[in-house]
This record gives structure tokens, sequence and C-alpha cells, in this order.
């Protein structure tokens, strides 16, 4: 008897489960909406302040502001608080989505529109609804989880193909030979799939990138794989 209580209140817990997931779906869209047109920028919450990154970060994040560009982050340190450090200084909307992790993040003080999800999956989501263009700037296994997630959903057409603009060249340099080397020559993925990587050494470089597209359709920048 007590094992059927205790099936029944997992389910029960399931179910309010559901319901909390929509509510962080319903408050993400309702926040978001009007934002476009944004950037979302990826990257390392270990990157310090003092770092060449930061800077960088932040100066990419200043130029796509003053082209007209809220900028969506994940809310927390490093590469996120840059980016907001920059939409700041730009006038423009400076979004953090932040997460509630078992060692709390707290949204850093640059964003000045924030969400707090309990769930990585819907807030995935809205750093991927609401962009033209996705910048990914060097970091960790969060961040080549949101790149690769990214190129998936562009790869089976579940979002329109906008720029992935992977910044510092040499950082990625193993990344983009392992997967030409090894992926793409087993036919796991296609030459085209690499084809929407853009590979950018400068914060002008992004800048315009983004630009060209957006006005008319056409990505500068190096192609991850060159075309033949």
């Amino acid at each position: 008897m007590a094992q059927g209580y205790e099936i029944n209140d997992m389910a029960k817990e399931e179910s309010w489960r559901m319901f909390r997931i929509l509510g962080e779906l319903v408050e993400g869209f309702d926040k978001l909406s009007g934002v476009e047109p944004a950037v979302t920028i990826y990257g390392s919450a270990r990157l310090r302040p003092h770092d060449k990154l930061f800077g960088q970060t932040e100066e990419i994040a200043r130029r796509l502001g003053e082209m007209g560009f809220s900028i969506i982050t994940g809310g927390g340190p490093g590469v996120m608080e840059a980016a907001n450090k920059g939409a700041r200084e730009a006038g423009v909307l400076s979004i953090g989505l932040n997460i509630v992790l078992p060692a709390e993040q707290l949204c850093n003080i640059y964003a000045n529109r924030t969400i707090t999800f309990n769930h990585f999956f819907v807030r995935k989501v809205m750093l991927v609804k609401y962009a033209t263009a996705f910048v990914i700037m060097p970091g960790g296994l969060g961040t080549l989880d949101e790149l690769t997630e990214v190129l998936t959903l562009m790869q089976t057409k579940k979002i329109k193909p906008f720029p992935v603009i992977l910044f510092d060249s040499r950082f990625w340099q193993g990344f983009l030979e392992w997967l030409r080397h090894e992926v793409l020559s087993r036919a796991f993925i296609d030459e085209d799939d690499l084809h929407l990587l853009r590979l950018c050494d400068e914060p002008a470089e992004v800048a315009e990138a983004v630009q060209r597209w957006y006005v008319k359709h056409e990505i500068l920048g190096r192609r991850a794989v060159p075309v033949k």
C-alpha cells in the first residue's frame, strides 16, 4: 500500500513539473518578445576580466550593439559578463538568461533584462529562438554543447541558417581538424554542415560578418572548410 502512495506522489510531482516547465517557457516568451534583431554570444563562464578575450568579447558586443542588435547571453560571469557589459555600453538591450546551478551562478550586473531558469533545455530554447546570429567564443563543455546544438538545428532545418561565427581560429583549429579528418571523412556529416561556420580573429570581422548577412544574406570570414 505504501508503495502505491509513493508511485502516486511521484506521478503528481511529474505532473506539476510539466506546469513549472510551461511557466518558464511562457515567462521567456513574454519577456523576450520584441528583442529582435539580436545576437547570442556563447563562451566560457571561467574567463577572467583581465584576460585579453574578455576585452575582445566586450568589443564585439559593443560593436554589434552600436549596429542595433540586442545582445543575449547566459547571464553569468566570464564571456557572458563581457558581452553584457559591451551591450550596456552600446545602450542596447543586454539580456542575461541565467540558470540555477548547484554552485549558485549569479546574474552579472551588466544585464538589464534577466530571466533565471531551472531547466537547461528551456534556457537553451530562449538563447536560440530570438537570435539572428551566433558568436561562439572560446569555452568548455557547455560552449561545445551550445555550438553543436545550434548546428544541429540548422542541419535539420529546424531554424534558419543564421551566421555561426567561431572567434579565435587558433582555439578552434583542433576541433575543426577533428571534424574534417575524422567526422567528415567518415561521412557522419556533410561538407555543407561545416560551411555554416565562419572563423574570425578580430572583433571588427565579427561585426562585419553579422551586418553583411543581415543586410544581404552573405557571410564574410573564412569558411571552416574551404569551398572545393
